[in-house]
Order: C-alpha cells, then structure tokens, then sequence
C-alpha cells in the first residue's frame, strides 16, 4: 500500500508550506521522487536549509523564503500550483503559552492567508496540518473526531481555528479542504535540539552523548507515537480524496499506544546504554494520554498506516546514528 503507486497527473506542482521543516522537507523529498514538481515556501524561523540542501540541484524543485504572515508572497507561491500541503506553523504548547500573540499571527492568519492564496488561484486540493491537540480535556480513548473537549493551550487552539476555517473556505468557496490531525510525529530530520524539541529526538541525542534525559512528569503518559512515512501518506492521499473528505478533518496516526516511560528504556537498550532519566515537572498544558481512532481517514481517505511504531523507531534510530556526528561532537 502505502503512497508509491498514486499517481497525478504529469506535470502536477505540488506548494509545500514549512518545506525546511521536519514533515514538510520529507514531504518535498517524497513528492520529487514520485517524479512531480515541488515549490517549497519556508521563511527558516523553525525550518532549516540543510533539510532541502539535498533537493536544490533538482530543477523540479523551487525554493521561496517568504513567510505566510504575508499575503503578496502567499498569492505568489500559490501560482499555478495543483495542491497544496500547508505545514508553516508554529509547534510547541509551553512555547504556545508563553508567545500567544505570535502564535494567533502565524498559525492563523498565515492559515488564513494561504487559504485565500489558495482559493484565488484555482488550487485543486488544501490539506493542513492540524493535531491531536484539538482532543484537549476529553478524556476518552480512542480519541474519535467529532467528540472534542476543552482546549488547553493557545497552540491547539489556532489548530482548531485553522480547522474551522478550511471548513468556511470549502463551505464559502468550494475549495477542497482536508485537515490532518497529526499524532506524534518523529522520524528523519525531526530536530533534536533546544528547549522545545520533540521527546524522541531529544531523547536519542542525549542518550547518545551520555546525558541524562529529563522526562516531564511520571513517564506514565501515553502517546500515539506516529512515524513519518505514515504522515506522507496521508498527505498525498488527501490530495487523491474524493468531495465528500471536503472540509473534514482526520485523525492521523498508527493507532497504537506507548508510555513515555517504557520508550526511554527501549531507547537505552537499542542504543546499548545504561542511563537513568531525571524526572521534572509536568509540562503546563500537556494532555495526560493519546490514541488515535483512525476508522474515519482509512474510509474517506484510503489512510492504511504500513509503519508501526517498532518498525519507524528502527529507521529513526539508524538515521540519527548516521546524522548526529556533527552534533555529538560539540
């Protein structure tokens, strides 16, 4: 299964928005090997240009540094473009909380403006990201689109105000709109470093350098950890999705479930280290467990996940030994 048979039509261009960034520059690089043709629109604050530094040779790929807070450079990147894959956003809930204004501008209006860009210029397909983060206080697992609860920070709510947008747009305009409520991403090229990075990287960077990890809380908190081959997926079925995905969005994930806890010990023993963890305090606006109910993308989308946690953590790991020498030796 998978995403290597889809086909589009051949000349098809392909705006991936945050394309220096983790997903998006993994996005870039599949839709180049499926043999389309890949704008990237990234203004570097999280993204990076060593991520697409493999592509630029390419002369199916196109580099714009612009930032979707501007609505001239949104009108430009989306000329002539097919589909659009809308990863520019901030990440991080502490980060949400501390920078609520930024988080407003960038995450939604830059939203906003690419939706418009989008509509003005004939897009056939808008997928964006969206999260898990929408599920907020609801406590109940799996977590099923439609049964959302309290949000609990700033960071997912500009997620679910990006969702209610895509929905006025496809409503208002008939753009076709497909929101992706990603769970847990990790794999190739996610950024181990700084205050807010992702636990898996983190985790794998300082194990390797003989650090001891902190974990926020008990470790007992569960999560839908999601590999990134799963999420390029999603993204370009969503594309493909018949009218009746239209101004929906999906739950995407494997549908499984890891405690914190029991990651860090597998990770100590795959890369043959005994190091215990620090434990801290919990992280303000975290939810305690996340699961994925997954039924609604595999039916309207034709979402079937081919990597369980097990099988991308191995692929994770192997990239990161290859790819943090520079790092480890600082």
């Amino acid at each position: 299964m998978g995403y290597k048979h889809l086909e589009f039509l051949d000349d098809s261009l392909f705006l991936v928005t945050g394309g220096a960034g983790f997903i998006g520059s993994n996005l870039c690089e599949a839709i180049l090997k499926l043999g389309y043709r890949v704008r990237c629109l990234d203004d570097l604050s999280t993204g990076k240009k060593e991520n697409i530094k493999d592509f630029e040779d390419n002369e199916s790929f196109e580099f714009i540094e612009g930032d979707i807070k501007d609505f001239d450079t949104c009108m430009r990147a989306c000329k002539g473009v097919d589909y659009v894959l809308n990863q520019a956003a901030w990440g991080s809930v502490p980060r949400s909380i501390e920078m609520p204004v930024f988080y407003c501008s960038n995450n939604i209006l830059g939203t906003v403006n690419m939706l418009e860009a989008a509509k003005q210029n004939g897009v056939k397909t808008f997928v964006y990201a969206s999260s898990s983060s929408v599920y907020g206080d609801e406590p109940g697992l799996p977590k099923v689109e439609g049964r959302e609860g309290n949000l609990l920070s700033p960071y997912a709510l500009t997620k679910m105000a990006d969702e209610e947008w895509a929905k006025q747009y496809t409503m208002h305009y008939g753009l076709k709109t497909i929101g992706l409520r990603y769970f847990n991403v990790f794999g190739r090229r996610q950024d181990p470093e700084g205050a807010y990075a992702a636990v898996i990287p983190r985790f794998i960077m300082q194990l390797m350098k003989g650090e001891r990890p902190t974990i926020n809380g008990d470790g007992k908190q569960s999560r839908d950890f999601t590999y990134i081959e799963n999420v390029i997926e999603a993204n370009l079925k969503a594309c493909l999705a018949p009218e009746e995905a239209s101004g929906e969005a999906f739950n995407i994930a494997y549908g499984g479930r890891k405690y914190l806890i029991d990651i860090y010990y597998g990770l100590t023993k795959a890369l043959g280290v005994n190091i215990e963890p620090v434990f801290g305090p919990d992280r303000k606006g975290d939810i305690k467990h996340s699961n994925a109910d997954i039924e609604k993308a595999k039916k309207l989308l034709g979402y079937e996940p081919e990597y369980s946690f097990e099988r991308g953590i191995e692929e994770a790991i192997e990239w990161y030994k290859e790819n943090l020498k520079g790092l480890l030796n600082r």
